[in-house]
């Protein structure tokens, strides 16, 4: 065999890692995938080529042949991530005709500067393999480019690398296929990727009373969900295993929360059109902006359904009068882990944040058997009196102290006042349908 055929074969072998350094590795083109996918897919797939991006507002499809850059956390969930991607994922990508450059983070926030910095028109998509929490950095590093909102039209994807995958379930979920766990899901994934369709996702804009501001795709907590999520990060070696025994010692130790829940039900909202696209306002150093008449150029898009934090809510808002609570979680997706179907009703763009909360009073018991059925999604069919659920436009949350922490997408937060309000398809991710 001849040193450079040799050296051909050894280059299509595998992704380049990625350490400040850069190497694309195509992979051959194989019949098998484009095979397995449905003729309208194959049709489509043949009109992006052609046209090179969207075949309509509300979906697309990745070219081909397509490049991907694929962030990759190695310490995420069980540590395997990198080990996955290269026996699960790289094949499937070089029957399908997607090449990859890989970027392995060493740090923390080092996706965030990695996305928002780089020149990202050498890509077709940007693949996330790991938890959620890091395609929360990418999103958030995404949002603080100039160019964000030609930016966020480049596709995302989620590839479950980390402990609870939870954007990476309801993908599984949305597209229709059985659910499954660990490599069978990741599976699932790279499928979906390999197909190349995609959409938009509403993203939640939260605001917190200290001038921060991010963007969140999968859901905001305060209370017991977040106590579980982030106690048991002690135990991430367990991977999924780590949310179970993190939910039985905060049982043990039940916590009750003292603050004032307030929120926009989507019911107050109702007319014939969808929820409201809104117009971009000034937006400096990541403070939280205020509407303005004029856009500037580059501006993020203003929470023009919130009050600002100090004054009280809009009168047409609706107030919980109880101020103890066990849990408070407002999610936008379907599972808030790989085996929670918390909000079944939820889908990608659906203009809509499904709130739950759980007012003091409930006893152990009753909060493990609706844990139990959230497995199955029917928890709701318990009728627990002191669950409530509502899906909601924006919501304002209060703590009385700053007691217990908060979670956005996973990641903590410092227990301050927040509020948050969706915006409608402000990305495009991956969804397999």
């Amino acid at each position: 065999m001849a040193a450079g055929e040799t050296e051909a074969r050894r280059r299509r072998s595998g992704p380049a890692l990625w350490r400040g350094r850069r190497e694309d590795r195509p992979g051959p083109r194989l019949p098998h995938l484009s095979h397995l996918l449905p003729e309208g897919t194959l049709r489509a797939r043949r009109s992006a080529g052609r046209s090179g991006i969207l075949t309509g507002d509300s979906y697309g499809v990745l070219p081909r042949p397509c490049h991907a850059l694929v962030l990759l956390n190695p310490q995420s969930g069980s540590g395997r991530a990198l080990d996955d991607f290269q026996a699960v994922v790289q094949p499937m990508l070089a029957e399908a005709d997607i090449a990859t450059t890989v970027f392995v983070t060493e740090r923390a926030h080092h996706a965030h500067e990695k996305v928002r910095d780089e020149d990202l028109s050498q890509w077709d998509t940007l693949v996330v393999m790991s938890g959620d929490g890091l395609l929360f950095e990418v999103v958030n590093g995404l949002m603080e480019r100039p160019d964000w909102r030609e930016a966020m039209k480049k596709p995302l994807c989620i590839l479950p690398g980390g402990s609870g995958n939870a954007l990476a379930a309801s993908i599984n979920y949305y597209a229709g296929y059985d659910h499954v766990a660990k490599k069978k899901l990741l599976t699932n994934c790279t499928f979906i990727l390999c197909k190349g369709l995609y959409t938009q996702m509403d993203l939640v804009s939260l605001s917190t009373a200290s001038g921060k501001r991010f963007f969140s795709f999968l859901g905001f907590g305060w209370g017991f969900i977040s106590d579980v999520d982030i106690d048991s990060e002690k135990y991430r070696w367990l991977g999924s295993a780590r949310f179970t025994l993190g939910t039985l010692q905060c049982l043990a130790k039940l916590r009750v929360y003292q603050g004032r829940l307030s929120y926009l039900p989507v019911a107050a909202e109702q007319s014939s059109s969808p929820a409201p696209r809104d117009a971009p306002a000034p937006v400096t150093n990541g403070h939280i902006p205020q509407p303005a008449g004029t856009a500037a150029p580059g501006s993020l898009p203003p929470d023009s359904l919130l009050a600002p934090l100090g004054q009280p809510v809009p009168a047409h808002w609706t107030v919980v009068p109880e101020e103890e609570f066990v849990l408070v979680y407002a999610i936008y997706q379907s599972h808030l882990g790989t085996n929670l179907l918390m909000a079944p009703a939820a889908r990608l763009h659906d203009g809509c944040i499904h709130l739950f909360y759980m007012k003091a009073g409930i006893s152990r018991v009753t909060l493990l058997k609706l844990f139990l059925a959230m497995s199955r999604g029917t928890h709701l069919d318990l009728n627990c009196p002191h669950l409530s659920y509502v899906p909601v436009r924006a919501f304002r949350l209060e703590p009385r102290v700053a007691a217990g922490v908060m979670t956005v997408d996973g990641e903590a937060l410092a227990c301050e006042p927040v509020q948050g309000q969706v915006h409608a398809r402000l990305c495009r991710v991956l969804s397999g349908s």
